[in-house]
């Protein structure tokens, strides 16, 4: 489809739904949230007039819309600043900022992990596509710390099947509000897309994909605890919906109930990776440090 509009009339049947639902299905080709980055820009006309993702359709609407540009099917080499926590022929461990996103996506074409990943070593893995070379895993845009990039398809593949074995290791360091009554703990609710509030995770509903979160207290403060957290799966927003699940939200995150904290992001750490070697098989651990905006948070309530 090129930028040329498109024309749709809404059915008496697709009465009740969503703007944003409606276009979804009328035009599966486009992602829900690319839909509703047009609607916000204007994109979306009902009935000539701007409308909004959670307008509520009626039936027998004559609905506008003119695409965006596709993004670029390919990560763009960017000069951004990358530290590099560990580097071999196979494996990069990159220390990654929060507020930096992974890879491209609706609404973030440029500042991404992977463009600054292109620029640094040009030639990554393929395996994951043309947007995210040498993506093996992700984490949070507001999550820091240690994450894995394979540099060739044979480590990716490699990588990849240790990761659904479980027998990576992931450590994090989470702040969270209240008072843990025990030292530590186990968490095994499946996660699912909350059907209400469709960018959050739910771990509520009893149903999902299975998730395992492990923690235990490493110091507790008034009114928070700083907790060591090891995930035997990667699921989306795992330990952000896991720790809420139980009452103690993550601080500073916003999107699970927690008020703002001192830093522009939430206490999220990924403090620790260990693996085997793609080609030697030896087991290699990789440590990021925290932030000095978590230190710092600790600090104020250490203070």
């Amino acid at each position: 489809m090129d930028d040329a509009t498109v024309v749709l009339n809404v059915a008496a049947e697709s009465a009740g739904l969503r703007l944003d639902q409606f276009l979804h299905g009328a035009l599966p080709a486009y992602s829900r949230a690319r839909l509703q980055e047009w609607i916000r820009a204007g994109r979306v006309l009902v009935d000539g007039r701007s409308g909004k993702p959670s307008q509520s359709l009626r039936g027998g609407e004559r609905i506008e819309v003119t695409p965006a540009p596709l993004a670029p099917l390919s990560a763009t080499a960017e000069d951004i600043p990358l530290d590099i926590l560990y580097e071999d022929a196979d494996v990069v461990a990159v220390n990654k900022p929060a507020g930096m996103v992974v890879h491209a996506g609706a609404g973030a074409h440029s500042g991404t992990l992977t463009n600054a990943l292109v620029h640094r070593f040009g030639e990554l893995s393929a395996v994951g596509g043309g947007l995210r070379p040498g993506i093996v895993h992700r984490i949070d845009r507001y999550t820091s710390g240690v994450l894995l990039v394979a540099r060739t398809d044979a480590a990716h593949l490699n990588l990849a099947r240790q990761f659904a074995a479980r027998t990576v290791e992931k450590v994090y360091i989470a702040l969270v509000h209240g008072t843990l009554a025990a030292e530590s703990g186990r968490i095994a609710k499946p996660i699912a897309r909350d059907p209400i509030r469709r960018t959050r995770m739910t771990a509520r509903l009893g149903t999902g994909r299975t998730a395992l979160t492990e923690y235990k207290v490493l110091r507790r403060f008034e009114n928070f605890t700083l907790l060591e957290v090891r995930i035997g799966t990667g699921r989306t927003h795992q330990i952000r919906v896991h720790l809420a699940s139980i009452g103690h939200v993550v601080a500073g995150d916003r999107l699970y109930g927690a008020p703002p904290g001192p830093a522009a992001r939430f206490f999220l750490h990924a403090a620790r990776i260990g693996f085997q070697s793609p080609s030697t098989g030896e087991r290699i651990t990789v440590e990021a440090p925290l932030p000095v905006e978590l230190e710092e948070w600790l600090g104020s309530l250490a203070r």
